[in-house]
């Protein structure tokens, strides 16, 4: 005689499964309650700087608070420039690295590589910070110098001429120290991990059965990739590219160790001197007046608005990659 087995009502969940849920739920509010109690927190404080200062906070690049003459636009340019300089050196690497690991790395190999990479990202900022500062500097130094002398014609590239002149066997290395391109290269380092992170994740969701159709229509194994790991992952390179984007703009302890900071316009990344805007809170901090720490606690809104926008785009370019909305089928 058959045993007749008493299904759930559809849509009922288990006891755990509430929880779980629960649990879940309340994880997410606290995010977002601890997100937004920093947002207003940051803009009680600046309230009083940006009454003062306006709109012309966003255009003035002076930063003498006491005296009413401050804005972020030297160090809004630098913390882009950072950030832009880490993302174009990290990407590459990054890109190349989660496709060995998803496509081409043996299996025992590849939980190692998994290992490592994660490994990178656990490694304090403080420790990259002094690794760029005492050993990576003099190494590229050389670099820098060779990259101004004959990419020089490239506007972000050049050095003033007054400081440097191609050729000259006698100019100091020292020119091309505590720079933008080598903050960014230390920066690069550390994006590289959630980047390559994300990229991965998103190759190795590649249907299968597109996979075996590539080969079978007679493509090879980069043909393959080209024609359908690449395109299904478009939505993860994009989105892991932003995510490491908006943690290079708030790096902090390794940009302050680096760049010497100049509170003025510099477009020219390989030339001594840049500015960011958590390195300069890092170094007025501690002496700023109550007006002062006003001013840097707006500087700190606008660097926190900024890196939850591109965060924010970044988590929904790859949530749709992952549900497969974005894909180059």
């Amino acid at each position: 005689m058959a045993t007749l087995v008493r299904r759930k009502p559809e849509g009922t969940l288990d006891p755990g499964d509430h929880v779980f849920r629960g649990v879940l739920g309340s994880a997410g509010a606290m995010v977002l309650i601890l997100t937004s109690a920093v947002g207003l927190f940051l803009s009680l404080r600046a309230a009083e700087a940006l009454s003062v200062a306006g709109w012309s906070f966003l255009s003035t690049s002076d930063w003498e608070p006491d005296a009413h003459r401050f804005g972020i636009r030297a160090v809004m340019t630098g913390t882009l420039l950072i950030g832009f300089t880490a993302v174009i050196l990290a990407f590459p690497l990054a890109l190349g690295t989660a496709l060995y690991i998803s496509e081409y790395a043996p299996t025992r190999l590849r939980a190692w590589l998994i290992s490592l990479i994660d490994l990178m990202a656990a490694v304090p900022s403080v420790v990259y910070g002094l690794w760029g500062f005492f050993l990576l500097q003099g190494q590229v130094a050389g670099v820098s110098r060779w990259i101004a002398t004959y990419l020089g014609w490239i506007p972000l590239l050049q050095v003033d001429m007054r400081i440097f002149k191609p050729h000259d066997p006698l100019s100091s290395p020292s020119d091309f120290t505590s720079s933008t391109f080598i903050a960014g290269l230390v920066v690069a380092l550390m994006i590289t991990p959630i980047t390559c992170s994300v990229m991965r994740e998103s190759f190795s969701q590649a249907p299968v059965g597109e996979r075996e159709g590539a080969y079978a229509l007679g493509a090879t194994r980069w043909g393959m990739i080209r024609s359908v790991v690449l395109p299904f992952g478009k939505g993860g390179i994009i989105g892991g590219t932003m995510l490491g984007f908006g943690r290079a703009l708030g790096e902090t302890v390794a940009v302050f160790m680096i760049i010497s900071l100049t509170l003025a316009v510099q477009p020219n990344i390989l030339q001594k001197g840049g500015s960011s805007i958590s390195a300069l809170i890092a170094l007025r901090y501690g002496e700023a007046s109550l007006f002062g720490t006003s001013a840097l606690m707006a500087a700190g809104l606008a660097l926190f608005l900024m890196t939850l926008a591109v965060n924010i785009a970044a988590s929904a370019i790859v949530a749709r990659s992952r549900s497969g909305a974005v894909s180059g089928s």
